[in-house]
């Protein structure tokens, strides 16, 4: 292959491939952390799930990106395994709307398109405006690029080893292995038909071999979907079955098809003389036809899923020393679709793990204390430890999203976040003074007054129901928030009626006096965990207000 039509190639793909991207970081912008939102509203009917995976995939151009989200939100627990199906057949549907454009040459317009674009991008002030703008220019680079491929490989109509090499496309297992594989390789169904296409427009392939590529190229897409689904959850990895099942389950119908009946011949007298549209009503008789087909279905899909990658029964991982929601992959360099949704849900999912441990902890040490139990202590400095080491690597995480171009109302939740992470660790750090208090007690064998071991029960009872409170957010926002600030207002109470009581106590000989300074520093961990809860309820409540 001359060196010119490689360059072509390649510079056309990187600019089909940029612009789709700058798409889907585009419609991630205007949609952000919303996209959850929609999503759900939308995806419990499986007919508005099809159409609402068919409506993101053609204003982004790839089936792929949308997968990716999907199995995102599946693997953070956002959407289940069954709302997955519905947007997958639907994403199916909306990257055949590349191959339609191709064939109606929209390209002649891409670069007025991708001037208003980038116009809408440097001039207008409005971010919305800014991000729709981003989203018209990324579609008039990649009809520029695909342009730019088509031309590349018209000389290849001349190359005699080409044409022999395309023949062979008429073994239909050659043709659904090629088109899967280079589908594969550049990880892009609609840049691999718009290929395909061109080839066909040049005359270097006949639409009856094409349609075997086609049926492979479906295929081949869904490794995107593979990759970003290695090391995520069951149902997660799940959902890339479902895709591939899909997509082979259509494969094997149509190929059949084609070899006893006259499809091929009646698509090609349909529009005669131009195999850009064949291909391109071909991709969309396939993926509609298959939905069509699997709608009824998708339940059984699901089900067959679970069969393939069943649930493996593990231990409670809540305790173990590692991130468990939070996945690494998806604050890598790309912004990818739904990535706001997604880092703020593990966001959340980590906090609350962090949250949980810390009211354990809290219950863990008043008993500690109560019982002088050297053995809860232990447990105490185990947990506390944890939390140090998640507050820690929830930073990093943190660090490292805030440097994506995120939308003020994100940027916003997470540093919110970020304030909960490092008051919960605080809490952590009480709740382990207290506990340590066990040590002292067993040094200088100080012993509490049963007065004193009731008002220790009292504080325990009071942090249990502000902890409570943290985790019960599904009232009016507001009202939550008071009710958090009347249980904070009645730990300080608690605190100066108790530290009186105790005076008394000593004065009466009830108390020796390093039993009144313990109790009194004990006291001072109970008045602090109630401010550090409060100040959390404040950035949780910041976080519901500004979604």
């Amino acid at each position: 292959m001359d060196m010119t039509i490689l360059l072509g190639l390649l510079g056309g793909l990187a600019l089909f491939l940029y612009g789709m991207q700058m798409m889907s970081s585009g419609l991630e912008a205007v949609a952000g952390n919303r996209m959850k939102q929609i999503l759900e509203k939308l995806t419990a009917n499986r007919i508005l799930g099809v159409a609402v995976g068919a409506g993101i995939t053609a204003v982004i151009q790839s089936s792929s990106a949308t997968t990716v989200m999907v199995v995102g939100f599946v693997n953070s627990g956002m959407m289940t395994l069954q709302q997955a199906v519905w947007i997958i057949m639907g994403a199916n549907i909306g990257t055949t709307v590349t191959g339609l454009l191709i064939a109606l040459d929209v390209g002649m317009l891409a670069p007025v398109i991708a001037f208003v674009g980038v116009a809408m991008v440097v001039f207008m002030k409005n971010p919305k405006v800014r991000y729709v703008g981003q989203i018209l220019a990324g579609l008039g680079i990649l009809f520029i690029g695909m342009d730019m491929m088509g031309s590349a490989m018209e000389p290849l109509r001349e190359s005699e080893l080409f044409i022999s090499l395309m023949t062979k496309f008429s073994n239909p297992l050659i043709g659904i292995l090629v088109g899967a594989v280079f589908t594969a390789i550049i990880q892009s169904s609609s840049a691999s038909v718009g290929i395909l296409q061109a080839l066909a427009t040049n005359g270097l392939v006949t639409f009856p071999n094409a349609v075997f590529v086609l049926f492979g190229q479906n295929i081949g897409t869904c490794i995107t979907a593979v990759l970003a689904a290695i090391g995520t959850s069951c149902n997660a990895r799940r959902t890339t079955i479902i895709h591939l099942m899909f997509n082979i389950i259509g494969t094997t119908v149509f190929t059949i098809i084609c070899l006893t009946l006259p499809l091929t011949d009646l698509i090609e007298k349909l529009v005669p003389g131009n195999p850009a549209m064949q291909i391109a009503n071909m991709h969309t008789l396939f993926n509609i036809t298959t939905t069509l087909l699997l709608l009824p279905f998708g339940v059984y899909l699901a089900k067959a899923a679970e069969r393939i990658l069943p649930d493996r029964q593990t231990g409670d991982a809540t305790r173990e020393t590692r991130l468990l929601y939070i996945k690494e992959d998806f604050h890598s360099g790309i912004r990818q679709l739904g990535f706001s949704a997604i880092h703020m849900e593990q966001l959340g999912q980590e906090v609350d793990r962090m949250l949980k441990l810390a009211g354990e902890n809290i219950n863990l040490s008043f008993q500690a204390v109560h019982d002088r139990n050297l053995e809860l202590v232990k447990q105490c400095d185990e947990t506390e430890e944890l939390l140090d080491y998640l507050n820690k690597e929830i930073g990093q995480y943190i660090s490292k999203i805030l440097t994506h171009n995120t939308s003020g109302t994100d940027m916003a939740a997470i540093e919110e976040y970020f304030l909960i992470s490092g008051n919960i660790e605080r809490i952590g750090d009480h709740a382990a003074n207290i506990s340590g208090y066990v040590h002292v007690m067993e040094k200088d064998e100080i012993r509490f007054s049963e007065g004193a071991k009731e008002e220790i029960r009292s504080m325990k009872n009071a942090c249990a129901k502000a902890m409570g409170l943290l985790f019960a957010r599904e009232e009016e926002t507001t009202k939550w928030l008071s009710r958090v600030a009347a249980v904070e207002q009645q730990i300080d109470d608690m605190t100066v009626s108790y530290r009186e009581n105790h005076l008394k106590r000593m004065r009466d000989g009830l108390c020796s006096e390093e039993g009144c300074i313990l109790f009194s520093e004990m006291l001072t961990d109970f008045e602090r965990i109630g401010d550090h809860v409060l100040n959390i309820a404040q950035a949780y409540a910041k976080i519901e207000m500004g979604a």
